[in-house]
């Protein structure tokens, strides 16, 4: 039933169903005012800022991850609208397509996944800028994280016990396969110590712990809750035991929205980070209105039952839009090293933090 493709809307911001959208992007693309046609007012006036003086669209490519929250709550609760800015969805079938549309500003604001195929675009010559945190792991409650067979609870009590297990991770080169490494090292092992099996597809891992296929897996929500309430699988531990700053995925920028439209992209990342803030008062602080942002969660992510959204490990979004940004680095060294990547990547250049930082500014800072 949960094929790869349902999970990855789940997590991964970068696969969809369809192109549907492109074209309108590419229509809206021409049809923007040109550099400074957008401008307003930048004075922040009691926390925020005025609307713009014209209206702008701003295209985001997005397939109803859950990791998307910002952009759905944003726009649903009408952040965008407040500062006259018109935001459309597109859909693409793969990052191939996608990257170079950002990079030529087909569209503006993306998610991207920390991989890497994902920096060795921008190696390659695909400019794009990761601009605020779009996916990490929450303290006890990781949306992505180990599982064991539910009749191996009581032998495998640590990590340690991992070894000469049967371990499925679903890529190489990626951001679980990089947690992967770091459960290892945590333990104390080496790769040599575990049976690795590359399974792409998650929904298939829960069908290998019902076959004894496997032992162990590196598993998403909402996978995770259905495996434990189908009695197939235990969670085991958290991912925050070992890689507790790992930066999973980013909100993507094309530099013809950061740098050319600036009063555009100022306010859509103030409208962002409200919708962030909102997602963290109902699911982190408890003090917003949970059913309301379940509601919206519903109507955008694959995820469509409200008492699920109740139990499931969440994505974990900054509210700053803060992002592991010596994580990041982490991960390319890593998968350099590994000879993942051809090329160099400028990372001081491909990681701007600007915009969110600007946008505190004004917000004040989310504690």
């Amino acid at each position: 039933m949960f094929k790869k493709g349902f999970a990855v809307l789940w997590l991964l911001p970068l696969l969809a169903l369809v192109i549907a959208g492109c074209a309108s992007g590419n229509k809206d693309a021409e049809e923007r005012p040109a550099k400074g046609g957008e401008q307003a007012d930048n004075t922040p006036v009691n926390g925020d800022l005025p609307p713009l003086k014209k209206p702008a669209t701003v295209v985001i490519a997005e397939d109803g991850a859950a990791s998307g929250a910002g952009f759905y709550i944003a726009t649903e609760k009408g952040y965008f609208k407040d500062y006259n800015i018109e935001v459309k969805y597109a859909k693409f079938s793969n990052s191939d397509d996608m990257m170079p549309a950002l990079a030529a500003g087909k569209i503006d604001v993306a998610g991207g996944i920390s991989s890497a195929s994902f920096f060795n675009s921008i190696a390659q010559g695909i400019d794009v800028k990761m601009i605020a945190d779009k996916g990490h792991n929450l303290k006890g409650q990781s949306y992505f994280s180990f599982v064991i067979r539910k009749d191996l609870k009581d032998k495998v009590k640590s990590y340690n016990d991992f070894k000469g297990l049967k371990v499925a991770v679903s890529t190489k080169n990626a951001v679980d396969d990089y947690m992967f490494e770091q459960m290892l090292r945590h333990a104390g092992l080496k790769r040599s110590d575990v049976q690795f099996v590359l399974m792409s597809d998650f929904g298939n891992m829960i069908a290998a712990m019902k076959s004894k296929s496997i032992d162990a897996a590196l598993q998403i929500e909402p996978l995770i809750t259905k495996g434990e309430a189908d009695g197939v699988h235990v969670r085991f531990g958290d991912a925050t035991d070992y890689a507790p700053k790992a930066q999973i995925a980013m909100v993507l920028g094309s530099p013809k929205f950061v740098d050319d439209r600036p009063d555009v992209a100022l306010r859509f990342m103030l409208a962002y980070l409200k919708g962030v803030r909102d997602y963290n008062d109902a699911f982190v602080k408890g003090t917003g209105d949970k059913a309301e942002i379940i509601r919206i969660m519903t109507k955008y992510t694959a995820l469509k039952d409200p008492k699920i959204w109740e139990n499931v490990g969440i994505t974990g979004l900054d509210p700053n839009g803060r992002m592991f940004v010596d994580d990041i680095k982490k991960q390319y060294e890593w998968y350099k090293a590994r000879g993942g990547i051809i090329g160099d990547v400028d990372l001081d250049k491909a990681i701007d933090t600007s915009l969110a930082e600007k946008a505190v500014k004004i917000l004040g800072e989310y504690k």
